[in-house]
């Protein structure tokens, strides 16, 4: 896929289709804008714990207290725009009883917003705005690169393979990431009412380590971009036999689930630790960066070695996947 097609909407495509794209890039441009602001803002706080005077320690505490309400102004349109498409889609799906990765996205959202929000307001503790508009950019991206892959080669017969094992992953995605969410989120409430009784002062620093670790951030992003790196894949060579398309249906079904399941398996090692007290919030917040950039940099992987094996067909060599 290139660049300009990441941008430039089809000349085909219809007024509908071309409307939602728009949407999408405007809801993408502005997350990424607020998640770049509110983590300049966030840096200050970083350096509370550092050695300084008392005077700049008192500075800098009026600093942070400024920047943190800055950051949940610019955090509000991030959630209530740019994310909107989740709240709809966990709200709709919750009232038909149909379960979909919107229902814990949006419930990591609001483990992480939540609390910030009230840190803000009695100023004290803690605030992860930074790790909300990340999530929001991260997933966005994730979904908008399948989106523009999906509507510029919609009518390939391929295409329309990878998208319907799309359907697939993601209906076994959303019952993992479901359960995930909630049994990150019972620990993260357990785990706060025991140092709750046992120890007061870090009870709210574990809790909200636990619950940015349940933030399925890195487990949304998990199918969406393995299928936009298929898709991509098939649109470099137009021209492969059903066999290729089959071991291209194998490898982007490994990826996604390496994707899913390995994401998933690093944040629930991170859990005791930070139901112990070991990781803090903010370290959360990096391992939650981590996981993210590990599923997109798998996907990539994916498709980088689909184009080779494609093109290596396209010339005439042997076949057979490279990916592990």
């Amino acid at each position: 896929m290139s660049v300009m097609s990441l941008f430039a909407p089809p000349a085909a495509m219809a007024p509908a289709d071309r409307n939602a794209r728009r949407h999408m890039v405007a809801r993408l441009g502005l997350a990424w804008l607020g998640m770049m602001q509110v983590m300049m803002f966030a840096f200050p706080g970083y350096l509370r714990n550092q050695p300084m005077s008392v005077e700049n320690q008192l500075f800098l505490d009026e600093a942070v207290v400024l920047l943190n309400w800055l950051s949940l102004v610019l955090t509000v349109p991030v959630i209530l725009y740019c994310a909107w498409p989740v709240w709809k889609g966990a709200l709709g799906r919750s009232r038909s009883h149909v379960i979909t990765m919107d229902v814990p996205v949006a419930l990591g959202i609001s483990a992480a917003f939540i609390p910030s929000v009230y840190a803000t307001w009695v100023n004290h503790g803690e605030v992860y705005f930074e790790s909300v508009t990340m999530f929001v950019a991260f997933l966005l991206t994730a979904r908008y690169l399948e989106f523009c892959a999906q509507q510029t080669m919609a009518h390939g017969a391929f295409h329309k393979t990878i998208q319907s094992l799309r359907h697939v992953l993601s209906a076994g995605a959303d019952r993992v990431a479901l359960w995930f969410t909630v049994v990150q989120l019972t620990l993260a409430a357990l785990a706060g009412a025991y140092w709750f009784v046992f120890a007061p002062e870090h009870a709210v620093a574990v809790t909200v380590a636990l619950l940015v670790i349940s933030c399925p951030c890195a487990l949304a992003m998990s199918v969406p971009t393995a299928i936009a790196a298929a898709h991509a894949s098939l649109y470099q060579r137009q021209h492969v036999s059903s066999r290729h398309l089959e071991q291209l249906s194998k490898d982007t079904t490994r990826v996604a689930h390496q994707n899913l399941y390995g994401s998933m398996m690093w944040h629930l090692l991170l859990t005791p630790l930070a139901a112990l007290g070991y990781v803090q919030p903010w370290l959360a917040a990096i391992t939650m960066l981590v996981s993210s950039l590990a599923v997109a940099v798998n996907a990539l992987r994916l498709y980088r070695r689909q184009s080779y094996e494609l093109a290596h067909v396209w010339a005439g060599g042997p076949a057979g996947s490279r990916l592990g």
